[in-house]
């Protein structure tokens, strides 16, 4: 119905977005107050329904700032609006939620604490202070509380705690910032923190928290509870007590993750840019990975042979206080025995980190779902995540297009997500893990039960990778055949998801650089040229295949891999190189035979097991502790100022051969040049590779577009080497910002090739 002829109309809105649990009911009935508008506003397992109405002019005004003037956790999607005659309405009032049938919610990551609730936490007046629970609707725990939506108290694990009667008033007070803040609480009604020996024995402290310092700063090991899971925490200043936690964690040589007081804090340790302060006190608080200060006063242990601390600032009020309390950088690393996911229940915590923790700081509000911390380092002024985990998920990626059928993407093996999508949304997980033991199954499992149910989608096909003993495939083959099956190469699945998240829909080019990927014809793949987009997929160039001898033990054992590049490069007569001699004969003659023979020596594309050889061949790293540890400590080794590069052939066919490479690399190591050399040099060559292979597609196929996309290009020393190249050449370059470079996008690309074949191979069902 139009307006009535007198200016009087009534608004229908329903907003879709990240607008429950972030204070936007109470922003819209302090905006209808403010433009005279009488109605309701309520949520509802679609989204936010408001109904608003009055003159004419008012209703324009709210409706514009309705857009504009969002809470500072909001994000809008979408907003749905009819304009109906009024009702009469005399007031604005804001109505208890309702269930409808469908359910469509975007659920807000868990927020860090804002400066309001921080002020009130160290304000010895305040009937918060030191109170390690407070929160509000611009921050604190929301999708790790969560059960079941539209986003109330009742269903989050805040239902065990009845607020108290000063807590119920700001709850009910629209114009308080804790109006409707669902985990709302103080201590007189709220969680409680408690201090537990190893064996989960209540330890006797009047303060929990400053008992707990205090063992931290004697050089124990604490299991922290925070919002996804726990914390093995310790003094990173403390050398005997890092090296004992990588001892009982089996943790040898991966770099422990910092969190520290302020921002401060982290410039007495690392270099700190504009955007890298920017993303560290954001309200999602990941690991950023910074260029470390000569000097850091951390233990060598922390992160050894690394250029970069991975460092956090604290993102609860129990994380503020124990910083204060503990007056040095924490090591903050996730409470798990290595290859595990992060324990959040406190019964499995107990079981699985008491040989880890000398005490446990739990408190009794319940994790529901866990959540790891994310990683991200900053290129060129943007975020770039590694691991996109808390404070980040399950916030959907808007794409520019609509899938034409709900889809599940089952992800790959290591550094596991899944992804579901509906129309234009992209519900990328949190991080699950590396998908090798029954633990991790079951998070991965309980994952998609959780975000199936909460989002309300129910998957027509399942994208999965082409690697047939990947536990992520298996579980995807043995859906209902009612379920489509979908098939999706590993290396078009990068390409697709760095295309989805730059809303790229035409044919590009590709550079997929990884460590190992399961390729069309069997082989192992990993140094690919494509080109892609919608109904294209071609393996353009490719790296020669070598043998990897051994196959997942030249993974753990790089020097086998630089043995089979320099047999491709050489023949049968190895140069006198320093790394051989680490190498116990026995096992190089059957090394070199397996090579020779086609013996369990699968055949590899590999850009990353390029990487490994390099930096075996140069004496930085001939066996490694964790996965893609030599090709990192290559990386840290490079000389970055260095200019040369080395020679490699490229053939008509666009195979590149490095075995000049290997040759000229060779030459180096015999003469003695610095290891730091020699990976600068590499470095620049790769570069190089990129950008002729490149050069001559464009000539062929005639695009300029190329996206950089798989685990290799988290190096970002190589991300700005090539991409320098490509764009000095002509071409427009594309790279990751939103989604991990490495297999944890992996599942955003299943689910758009998926997509592609649903439209370009036949009608969808």
């Amino acid at each position: 119905m139009a307006p009535t002829a007198d200016g009087g109309v009534r608004l229908v809105i329903r907003a879709s977005g990240i607008v429950q649990g972030v204070g936007f009911r109470p922003f819209v009935h302090a905006l209808a107050m403010r433009h005279g508008l009488a109605g309701f506003v309520l949520n509802d397992t679609s989204g936010v329904l408001i109904e608003a109405e009055g003159p004419a002019a008012e209703a324009e005004r709210f409706l514009a700032a309705l857009r504009t003037e969002l809470p500072p956790a909001a994000r809008l999607f979408r907003l749905e609006v009819s304009r109906e005659a009024p009702l009469g309405r005399a007031a604005f009032e804001i109505r208890p939620s309702e269930a409808r049938a469908a359910r469509a919610v975007p659920v807000s990551p868990d927020l860090a604490t804002c400066a309001a609730c921080l002020r009130e936490v160290l304000d010895p007046s305040d009937r918060r202070h030191r109170y390690p629970f407070t929160n509000c609707t611009n921050c604190g725990p929301r999708f790790t509380i969560c059960r079941d939506v539209p986003y109330d108290r009742s269903r989050t694990t805040m239902a065990a705690f009845p607020m108290c009667p000063p807590c119920r008033a700001e709850y009910d007070d629209p114009s308080d910032r804790r109006f409707h803040a669902q985990p709302n609480a103080c201590p007189a009604c709220g969680p409680r923190l408690v201090l537990r020996d190893r064996t989960g024995a209540p330890l006797p402290a009047e303060d929990p928290l400053r008992a707990a310092a205090l063992l931290l700063r004697e050089g124990r090991i604490v299991a922290v509870k925070g919002l996804g899971g726990y914390h093995l925490a310790c003094d990173a200043s403390n050398a005997a007590t890092v090296a004992e936690l990588r001892r009982r964690k089996h943790r040898r040589g991966e770099p422990f993750a910092l969190m520290v007081r302020d921002l401060d804090a982290a410039r007495r340790l690392a270099l700190v840019d504009p955007a890298e302060a920017e993303l560290l006190e954001g309200p999602a608080r990941p690991i950023v990975l910074l260029r470390r200060r000569e000097g850091a006063p951390v233990a060598g242990d922390v992160a050894p042979r690394q250029k970069y601390l991975g460092i956090m600032l604290p993102y609860t009020p129990l994380h503020h206080l124990l910083l204060r309390e503990s007056d040095s950088p924490l090591v903050m690393t996730s409470g798990n025995i290595h290859d595990e996911p992060i324990a959040f229940r406190d019964e499995d915590a107990r079981e699985r980190l008491g040989g880890l923790a000398d005490a446990f700081l739990t408190h009794d509000r319940e994790i529901h779902i866990r959540c790891d911390d994310s990683v991200a380092r900053v290129f060129r002024g943007r975020p770039m995540m590694i691991r996109r985990s808390r404070g980040f998920a399950p916030l959907p990626l808007r794409l520019p297009f609509a899938f034409a059928r709900p889809v599940l993407a089952t992800g790959a093996l290591l550094k596991n997500t899944f992804c579901l999508v509906k129309g234009n949304l992209a519900y990328l997980s949190h991080h699950i893990g590396d998908l090798e033991n029954l633990p991790t199954l079951e998070a991965f499992e309980q994952g998609i039960e959780h975000f199936t149910r909460f989002f309300d989608i129910r998957p027509r096909a399942v994208a999965h990778d082409l690697h047939p003993d990947y536990l992520s495939t298996r579980y995807a083959l043995a859906l209902p055949p009612e379920v489509e099956k979908v098939g999706v190469q590993h290396h078009l699945a990068h390409a697709a998801a760095c295309m989805a998240e730059n809303g790229l829909e035409e044919p590009v080019l590709a550079a997929a650089f990884d460590g190992t990927g399961y390729g069309l014809d069997g082989a192992l793949w990993g140094g690919e040229f494509l080109v892609v987009g919608p109904g294209v997929f071609e393996r353009a160039g490719h790296l020669k295949e070598v043998p990897l001898p051994g196959g997942d033990a030249a993974v753990r054992e790089p020097w086998r891999t630089a043995v089979s590049h320099l047999v491709s490069a050489f023949g049968g007569d190895l140069p006198d190189l320093p790394f051989l001699e680490e190498v116990d004969p026995a096992a190089l003659d059957l090394v070199r035979s397996m090579i020779r023979k086609g013996f369990h020596a699968p055949p590899t594309s590999s850009m990353g097991r390029l990487f490994d050889a390099m930096a075996a061949l140069a004496g930085i790293r001939i066996r490694t502790t964790y996965e893609a540890q030599a090709a990192i400590e290559l990386e840290m080794a490079a000389d970055e100022s260095e200019e040369d590069s080395y020679p490699f052939d490229l053939g008509e066919n666009l195979v590149v051969d490095p075995a000049g490479t290997v040759r000229a690399a060779a030459e180096d190591v015999r003469h003695g040049l610095p290891a730091a050399t020699v990976a600068g040099r590499f470095h620049n060559t790769v570069a190089r590779m990129v950008s002729a292979v490149a050069d001559r597609l464009r000539r062929r196929r005639g695009l300029r577009k190329i996206v950089l996309t798989g685990g290799v290009f988290q190096n970002t020393l190589l991300l700005r080497k090539t991409a320098g190249a490509l764009e000095a050449a002509g071409f427009e370059v594309f790279t990751h910002h939103e989604v991990p470079p490495n297999d944890g996008g992996l599942s955003l690309g299943q689910a758009v090739v998926a997509d592609w074949r649903c439209r370009c191979a036949s009608p969808c069902p």
